[in-house]
């Protein structure tokens, strides 16, 4: 298999597939470590993440309970294609910015980083430069509702609004809160709303 060809499956997977992470699980096995791009992804599965933020264990569970979630509301989203990779490749800045300080495990900066690796590699496999940088953008803000809510140095709304959708933000802040192992969908969504709120946009009938 090439780098083309497992663009090309894994797109049809997380478009159709209820369950993305099941034949993502079995690509990773059978096919992407021969690759180079995919072959990159597997990184996700040897970092680990902050045990108190995310019990589910390494960036790569993380993520295979991510883009479950996102394909449930990928009609919700302005472009399903775009979230949905945006979910699979949301957090593949780890890898190269994940660091364990004085106990505990950070990943600063893996936002940008990630962004600016999702949009050379969609690149790489597509013609398509517009569907890239919509992408990438997504992957760039998708800290946002946390930064917003805890009114951090990094909240960035106005550039938020010029880059990308603060609603598919928002959906994909929501995605990425509940996968996590023990998520309050509640509390999720309580928070998602605290967002939406602060960045004066609408949430009608909820996320």
């Amino acid at each position: 298999m090439t780098d083309a060809k497992a663009f090309i499956e894994t797109e049809s997977c997380l478009l159709r597939d209820e369950r993305p992470s099941i034949n993502l699980r079995k690509m990773s096995r059978d096919d992407w470590p021969q690759l180079s791009y995919f072959g990159s992804l597997l990184k996700l599965k040897d970092t680990g993440q902050s045990p108190v933020y995310h019990p589910e264990g390494s960036v790569w569970e993380h993520t295979m309970l991510v883009v479950d979630e996102a394909a449930k509301r990928k009609a919700q989203s302005t472009d399903s294609r775009v979230f949905m990779w945006a979910a699979l490749l949301h957090d593949m800045g780890k890898p190269a910015t994940t660091r364990s300080r004085n106990g505990r495990i950070t990943a600063y900066n893996h936002d940008r980083v990630g962004a600016e690796a999702a949009e050379k590699m969609l690149l790489s496999l597509t013609s398509d430069a517009e569907f890239s940088r919509e992408t990438a953008m997504l992957i760039l803000y998708h800290m946002q509702p946390l930064y917003v809510e805890k009114n951090l140095p990094f909240k960035n709304i106005p550039g938020m609004e010029r880059d990308t959708d603060v609603r598919d933000v928002a959906l994909l802040g929501l995605c990425d809160r509940l996968g996590r192992k023990g998520a309050d969908p509640r509390e999720v969504e309580a928070g998602i709303a605290d967002f939406l709120k602060k960045c004066g946009a609408e949430n009608p009938g909820g996320l």
